[in-house]
């Protein structure tokens, strides 16, 4: 079930600085009270193989986000003590060493599930007895939140498929424009091309023009 338009849940979790420092992070709190985007993205495990090329993209595009005045915060459900362990792993034998923004230790999966993100499913034997398949982590989630703490974008890949940051970056131009300008931004639109009014007229006239 889809989440966009509804409030970030309102959750506390565990995380970690890139200097090792335990935090605690309310993701609707970072937004509400900061007055800023979150862009909130989960991958499924520490020391895999897709997971460290994405972190570091978002560490590459850092600044980018931060001109927008959006926090980038990763999460998955290790925890603190083997993110760290993955943060001073040097980036040519794996590791995550050089990223800077704080990453979410979600053991309990109490957002995670909470999302509905994790790879879990239920089952029962002959006997009525539950039992779990699934990996039990997450897939590659990814949440844009914004000044009021409200999702306007949510996207969900599958494990093996790696995200393209650029196209949040994209995302948050166009909804801070609509934001500024109470406009609609078509297919494509990227920061600088036109825009239109929200009526058929507008909608007339962009079509007849691309």
């Amino acid at each position: 079930m889809s989440l966009v338009g509804r409030k970030f849940p309102n959750i506390t979790v565990d995380a970690i600085s890139e200097m090792g420092d335990d935090l605690k992070i309310n993701i609707f709190e970072e937004a509400t009270k900061n007055q800023q985007k979150i862009l909130l993205f989960w991958y499924p495990k520490d020391f895999t193989f897709v997971c460290p090329t994405e972190l570091h993209a978002f560490q590459e595009a850092l600044g980018e986000f931060e001109s927008r005045n959006t926090k980038v915060i990763g999460a998955s459900c290790d925890t603190n003590e083997v993110h760290f362990a993955w943060l001073n792993t040097p980036k040519d034998n794996g590791g995550i060493e050089g990223v800077t923004y704080p990453i979410l230790a979600d053991t309990h999966r109490q957002l995670a599930n909470t999302l509905g993100i994790v790879d879990q499913d239920f089952e029962y034997d002959e006997e009525g007895n539950e039992t779990f398949t699934g990996s039990n982590v997450t897939y590659r989630a990814t949440y844009l939140i914004d000044e009021t703490g409200k999702i306007f974008h949510e996207a969900v890949n599958d494990m093996p498929l790696g995200r393209n940051v650029k196209e949040f970056l994209r995302l948050i131009d166009a909804y801070a424009h609509v934001q500024k300008h109470g406009e609609v931004c078509p297919a494509n639109w990227e920061e600088g091309k036109e825009a239109m009014n929200a009526d058929r007229k507008s909608t007339a006239e962009y079509l007849s023009k691309h």
